[in-house]
């Protein structure tokens, strides 16, 4: 019988400190030659990991699917002024699958690779200001 790894529990830096270590992978696949591949999986864990910061500072739990920190994105833009990533979120997974494997287009909503990399990187920095371990 296969037993189910237990989930490991990240304090708020922890998480942070994993988005910024995406991060810097996001920050070598930008430029040309854009490797979207690494550039829209890495943006999509920084993003993700930034999201789950935030929510175990707050002391809240988050959904553990890309639909649900999308979701969970837009509610820390309106309640607490943090850049409103939830669309993003959602165009890196749809990019993610294009990049990964091929049966999606790559979304027009990524854009420019280096602004995505910029706004990914924003992002990551106001996480870090808002739980207090900025930049």
């Amino acid at each position: 019988m296969l037993h189910s790894p237990v989930a490991k529990t990240l304090t708020a830096a922890e998480n942070l400190a994993l988005a910024r270590e995406h991060l810097v992978k996001v920050q070598a696949a930008w430029d040309s030659p854009t490797d979207w591949s690494d550039l829209t999986i890495y943006g999509m864990y920084a993003l993700e990991a930034a999201i789950r910061a935030a929510a175990v500072h707050l002391g809240e739990t988050v959904n553990n699917t890309h639909w649900g920190k999308a979701a969970y994105a837009a509610e820390l833009a309106t309640k607490h002024g943090l850049p409103d990533v939830s669309d993003l979120v959602t165009h890196l997974n749809t990019g993610r699958k294009a990049a990964g494997y091929g049966d999606e287009d790559m979304p027009a909503g990524l854009g420019d690779a280096e602004q995505l990399a910029i706004d990914i990187e924003v992002f990551v920095d106001a996480v870090g200001t808002f739980i207090g371990s900025p930049p």
